[in-house]
């Protein structure tokens, strides 16, 4: 084996946690390909999806509508970027598909036979569920997984599958078809209660391949069914990729799948009419929302999943705060979440949040906050009543570390707020200044006090109501100095001395 194949081997080891007992559902999530069709040095499974990688975001919702952590995450290309984002936790397993990786016959099959490889099966007198998703598909949610998981809990079934509704040209479907069985087979009988059950799943591409005029036969308990090549080029109902199987079935079955496609590839969807040969029952569930079931392979459907993405986030803010321009903003799912929560609390809140503002996970807002055009705030960032931040402010903080801005504080145009931060109620930072907190030296600044002009501050305590102004100031002390009659004196100091005066001339020299 190669020695990067030994390190990325150990790498996973390390993240993979033993499956737990119960309950006895697994989710499989399928990220093992890069994509070449996303045109990318990026995984497609690292794309993000409102602010997510993808696979990311299809992980936790398996996780969380199976009410399950046991998960198998099957990965491949770029296997140790998209396991470092996925992370450790307990239930998780990774499984190296080295197929795709080697140019070698994969696909679905393939991808899921190394899940199974990857977990024992489970002690005699029990058989666990498992769940089948792609990584790709970033939209999905948490309902839709607890949907699929109780039809398939409460329609006895060794195998059920998840299906879309395709409303474009066919021509343009490259969705494999859901083929069901026609109320009367190819002799004329009546199907009877057979009509509607899923006989196969069929890929486009081996419909493509069948000859102009051509027709596909095939036989559900022991009747024969014709379809014609275009009766099965305009089929809507479309395979999502999602699959779910009682686990003695799928692994007694599994073996059976061949290459004798298109794609050359071993493909899960053909264990439909392999378990149908057998006798065991394939059943099939629409699932209620097309958006949530997008996958995507080229540029332009990950862009139109990142607008859904977009119009969810708006659609539950809308009647909250006022987003400026629904089609250019970004509130990272937690922050929605807590806005939600603050307007059932404590609502109304007045927010406002402006064109092209960007706030990620970890920051909290409050009540008549307003965020202007285009700034951006990450990390642990805690705002208070009525602070107002201007068009292009930058707020941040580095792991472990926070920053607060207490009530009434402002930070205007184009300002930089970085690191271990406090800022007292009611001060003023004006446009364009730089300040910086450390873990050894946070930045505290106090109550009403103004920093203005060229100013870069590190690490400094700034006492009450002191101005600040035209300085660079780095770990010291800013105290209130009280002049005779009364007013606050003012704060101008550089450090250090300049450097380099030799390299600097007027323009003309």
């Amino acid at each position: 084996m190669p020695r990067d194949g030994r390190r990325l081997r150990a790498r996973l080891r390390e993240l993979d946690s033993p499956l737990l007992d119960q309950p006895d559902r697994v989710g499989v999530v399928l990220a093992a390909g890069h994509g070449k069709r996303i045109r990318s040095d990026t995984s497609k499974m690292l794309h993000e999806i409102w602010g997510r990688p993808t696979v990311v975001r299809v992980a936790d919702a398996v996780a969380d509508g199976l009410e399950s952590p046991n998960q198998l995450l099957v990965v491949g290309i770029k296997a140790e970027e998209v396991a470092d984002h996925l992370g450790a936790r307990p239930g998780r397993r990774f499984a190296y598909q080295e197929n795709p990786v080697l140019g070698l016959p994969a696909g679905t099959g393939d991808a899921v036979r190394v899940a199974l490889d990857h977990f024992d099966p489970p002690p005699e007198g029990r058989d666990r569920q498992v769940y089948i998703f792609p990584g790709d598909m970033g939209l999905l949610t948490e309902n839709v997984v607890v949907h699929f998981r109780r039809a398939f809990e409460s329609e006895p079934c060794d195998m059920m599958v998840l299906t879309g509704l395709y409303d474009g040209p066919p021509e343009q479907n490259y969705y494999g078809r859901i083929v069901r069985v026609p109320p009367v087979d190819a002799d004329g009988g009546d199907a009877g209660e057979d009509a509607g059950r899923v006989i196969a799943i069929k890929e486009n591409g081996d419909i493509l391949g069948l000859p102009e005029g051509g027709c596909e036969e095939l036989v559900y308990r022991g009747r024969r069914y014709v379809f014609s090549r275009r009766e099965l080029l305009e089929t809507r109902e479309i395979n999502t990729l999602v699959v779910c199987f009682r686990e003695s079935a799928l692994r007694a079955h599994i073996g059976a799948m061949d290459t004798d496609n298109v794609q050359g590839e071993l493909m899960i969807t053909d264990l439909v009419e392999i378990f149908n040969g057998h006798g065991l029952v394939v059943r099939a569930v629409p699932a209620a929302n097309g958006d949530e079931i997008l996958g995507f392979n080229v540029k332009s459907v990950w862009r139109r999943m990142e607008a859904i993405a977009r119009r969810r986030a708006y659609e539950r803010l809308m009647d909250i705060v006022t987003i400026v321009d629904d089609e250019d903003f970004y509130l990272a799912d937690e922050v929605i979440e807590q806005i939600v929560a603050l307007d059932k609390d404590r609502g109304p809140l007045d927010i406002v949040i402006g064109k092209g503002a960007s706030v990620g996970a970890g920051v909290q807002l409050d009540r008549r906050v307003h965020l202007g055009d285009r700034c951006e705030l990450s990390g642990r960032v805690i705002l208070g009543e009525g602070v107002r931040i201007g068009a292009g402010v930058r707020l941040s903080t580095y792991p472990r570390q926070a920053m607060v801005l207490e009530e009434g504080v402002e930070v205007l145009d184009r300002s930089v707020l970085k690191g271990h931060t406090v800022v007292g109620a009611g001060s003023r930072i004006e446009s364009g200044v730089i300040m910086t907190g450390s873990d050894e030296h946070p930045m505290h600044v106090g109550r009403g006090v103004t920093v203005k002009g060229t100013t870069y501050l590190y690490g400094c305590r700034i006492d009450d109501g002191v101005l600040v102004e035209h300085s660079v100031i780095k770990t010291r002390r800013v105290r209130r100095v009280t002049r005779a009659d009364g007013s606050v004196q003012p704060v101008r100091y550089v450090l250090p001395q300049p450097e380099g005066l030799d390299s600097v001339a007027a323009l003309g020299d």
